[in-house]
């Protein structure tokens, strides 16, 4: 049995697994309830502790995806999106009160770790995973490897820049991907919309930002709104431009799209899968997929936390024996 551990900017989510990936058990609790990191820890270990109680079997590792959480540290290093900044060496601590061994990486890590584990990516050596939820986040694997970089953070497509001098970003910049290509970003362009077309009548009209949900606007779009769905247009083109500089880089042979806002299907791939057309130079374009994730999404990261610890058995983190293992 392995522990997995999904640290989001709103909900924490734990599963154990087996080295298959078949859940057994599945917790939750909310990230943004707890002030700073001493008071999530607390929470987390007692989340752990309930769970691990109900278990026949000794848990064998630990695998953890937490915003800016670099593998080669194994710390949370000054997450933009959640209660604390510093360093927060979680790996160390979760060493120390569960005596398992833990592996930590970047959250937006996760898909592509589960993509290539358990669902649509098994057996490819090159692909890109882009999470579309209150962020963006992505994975890159080349060669077989997940890419961590120097510093163990590769993988920002979020933080590119989109516009320049354009939104405000949370990691203190303008004009990044996420601001635009993202459920928040989503809402700020339909917000944007509105503002600048009185005379149309929407139902999104009803909505403060906080309230307006990326389903409120999927549900919009399918009703025939037309700010919700040029919305989605705009999102979806920016999204597949930026992607065409991405294929330049790493060559990949799919790009899965996973998290919540991937959920409104061709309201976001058709734009996407057209600008990247548009954009992406002619070599690369033969037979290039735009895939959804063929496991639950909203069990996605999860998995992929668990298959980062089941498929590296080895205590030896820079061991090559292990695709997993990051560069």
């Amino acid at each position: 049995m392995y522990l997995g551990i999904d640290i989001g900017g709103t909900t924490t989510k734990l599963g154990v697994a087996d080295a298959g990936g078949t859940l057994i058990q599945e917790a939750s609790f909310r990230t943004s309830a707890y002030a700073n990191a001493h008071q999530f820890l607390e929470a987390l270990d007692g989340e752990i502790i309930r769970m691990v109680s109900l278990l026949d079997h000794h848990i064998q590792g630990i695998g953890l995806g937490a915003p800016s959480a670099n593998f080669r540290t194994g710390a949370i290093e000054n997450a933009a999106n959640l209660g604390w900044k510093g360093k927060l060496d979680i790996k160390k601590h979760l060493e120390k009160s569960t005596g398992c061994r833990v592996m930590v990486t970047n959250d937006a890590n996760l898909p592509a770790i589960g993509e290539m584990t358990y669902g649509g990516a098994r057996g490819m050596q090159n692909f890109i995973t882009v999470s579309l939820g209150t962020g963006l986040g992505s994975g890159l694997v080349c060669n077989g490897k997940l890419v961590g970089g120097h510093h163990g953070m590769a993988g920002e497509l979020g933080h590119t820049c989109a516009v320049a001098g354009g939104r405000n970003c949370g990691c203190g910049r303008k004009g990044c991907l996420e601001t635009y290509v993202s459920a928040t970003g989503l809402k700020r362009t339909v917000l944007e919309a509105l503002a600048h077309d009185l005379e149309y009548y929407s139902l999104l009209r009803e909505f403060s930002f906080e309230e307006m949900t990326a389903e409120h606007i999927h549900e919009a779009a399918l009703d025939g709104d037309r700010i919700a769905k040029e919305a989605f247009d705009r999102t979806g083109s920016m999204l597949g431009r930026q992607l065409a500089d991405l294929v330049c880089i790493t060559d990949p042979e799919a790009i899965f799209l996973v998290g919540g806002l991937a959920k409104a299907g061709d309201l976001l791939f058709t734009p996407t899968k057209q600008a990247l057309q548009q954009y992406m130079l002619s070599n690369f374009e033969s037979d290039l997929e735009i895939k959804s994730s063929s496991l639950p999404l909203d069990k996605l990261s999860l998995l992929g936390a668990i298959g980062l610890v089941s498929s590296n058995r080895s205590s030896k983190v820079a061991s090559s024996n292990y695709n997993l293992i990051p560069y």
